[in-house]
């Protein structure tokens, strides 16, 4: 057997890689027991999970149109899926499950569901591998992050805010209580008053931002103010608090706003650095928020 030194980088991602194939099954001919190989269960999953559109589902799934169309014949002639052309774009092609191809979608969903659980049994930190999963699926998937806008009251927008509140009561040092903060009403950060971003990987949210608009005007014009700007762990260090500060940026003008506020701690040196590199200035208290002793205000 070749000798690798335990600290070579290339071969501990090439170790990762072997040890994944082999336990998802990517080498067999029927994966999970269901007679076909992986790339066809992908896109039937694919289309049982919403993506309808042969183009996005090619895309999603980096594959080749030739392999596209040779996977998605086959679970036509297995009488799993049905394609058409698209009713509002006939250059358009839309695959959909049958009965029969739901019920294939769900038994994989149900051996898949199995197969994740067995893992996580099987390892005496479960914790620790979800987050290194976590890493790694952020890092793979970097160029696939959505920002989509919701309602914060949504579960995935939830989700992301309890996880925000969390750290910062593990980060401050008299800990974090959502009540005593100036906490906004839901109803300010959705348009036309403001808007809240969830940014998503492949189905899973892994960060969110908030616009809160406010009906007072600061020198005769509106002005908003961003709020709750979290990214996940796993996610941090592709650039996704910019992207998201970003877009709140062009939300607000489209919304009338003439300059943004938001205030921090200096419990989180990390956001501090970023405002200013930003572009941010740095201007008085504005607010009676117990919790923030930064306040930074940029003009649109």
């Amino acid at each position: 057997m070749t000798e690798i030194h335990p600290e070579d980088p290339v071969a501990r991602i090439r170790r990762f890689n072997r040890a994944v194939t082999r336990e998802v099954g990517v080498l067999d001919a029927s994966f999970l027991g269901r007679g076909r190989p992986l790339g066809a269960a992908r896109v039937l999953n694919a289309i049982g999970r919403g993506r309808g559109e042969v183009a996005a589902i090619r895309d999603y799934l980096g594959l080749d149109s030739g392999l596209m169309s040779r996977l998605l014949r086959g679970l036509e002639a297995e009488g799993l899926v049905e394609t058409a052309a698209d009713e509002g774009d006939a250059r358009r092609r839309v695959a959909r499950l049958t009965p029969a191809g739901e019920a294939e979608f769900a038994a994989y969903e149900a051996l898949s569901d199995s197969q994740a659980a067995a893992i996580l049994a099987a390892h005496p930190k479960p914790a620790a591998l979800l987050a290194a999963m976590d890493l790694v699926a952020s890092a793979l998937g970097r160029g696939d992050v959505t920002l989509e806008e919701a309602d914060p009251r949504t579960p995935a927008a939830r989700g992301c805010l309890e996880a925000y509140y969390a750290e910062l009561a593990r980060r401050f040092a008299d800990g974090f209580e959502v009540s005593l903060s100036r906490d906004p009403e839901a109803t300010d950060m959705i348009r036309p008053r403001g808007l809240f971003l969830v940014a998503i990987s492949d189905g899973l949210p892994v960060g969110c931002a908030g616009l809160k608009g406010h009906d007072d005007l600061v020198e005769g014009a509106r002005w908003g103010e961003v709020k709750r700007l979290w990214v996940s762990p796993s996610a941090r260090g592709l650039g996704l608090a910019g992207r998201m500060m970003a877009r709140i940026e062009v939300a607000a003008q489209e919304l009338g706003m003439a300059r943004l506020r938001l205030d921090t701690n200096s419990a989180l040196p990390e956001a501090v650095a970023m405002y200013r590199n930003a572009g941010w200035t740095e201007i008085d208290r504005f607010n009676d928020d117990p919790y923030p002793d930064f306040f930074f205000e940029k003009l649109l």
